[in-house]
């Protein structure tokens, strides 16, 4: 019968154990065997209560999920007809976006003939980045995906 290395709930070694008095042991104790290194020789087994170890690793991963950033992308959407005062209320509540952490995708719609006049919307868009040159950094340059222009910024690090 094989052997392993055992270790008790309490982190002290047992020595090289056959697999029937490692269980044993466990059992004394009223606990599991848990192989926690298969790769070593001879491979090493611990004395825990698995149920136990179980429930606190998930706790573990709840707490690093909840501690994990979730960043949001929020959409701007404008025309290329905007004003000015109008276009900057839009750049000032994407600069609130920003400031929050959560990334902005800005888009340009275009209506009917609008469409042949793409380099006004570039424009603004280029106006825009301008703007936001201080708080943000522009990750997708302003390009067309159907009768929209998309540009996508990020808050600076």
């Amino acid at each position: 019968m094989p052997n392993v290395r055992v270790i008790d709930f309490e982190g002290k070694q047992l020595g090289v154990l056959p697999i029937a008095e490692a269980l044993a042991e466990a059992g004394k104790v009223g606990m599991d065997l848990v192989e926690v290194a298969p790769n070593s020789n001879p491979p090493v087994c611990r004395i825990m209560d698995y149920g136990k170890f179980r429930y606190q690793q998930s706790k573990k991963l709840q707490v690093a999920r909840k501690s994990a950033a979730t960043v949001q992308v929020k959409e701007m959407r404008l025309r290329p007809k905007i004003d000015d005062h109008d276009r900057g209320i839009k750049i000032r509540k994407v600069k609130e976006f920003l400031e929050e952490g959560d990334k902005v995708k800005i888009s340009m719609l275009f209506r009917g003939r609008e469409i042949a006049y793409t380099s006004i919307g570039l424009k603004i868009m280029e106006s825009i980045r301008n703007e936001l040159e201080g708080v943000a950094t522009v990750e997708q340059q302003p390009r067309i995906e159907g009768r929209s222009m998309v540009m996508v910024v990020s808050p600076k690090k």
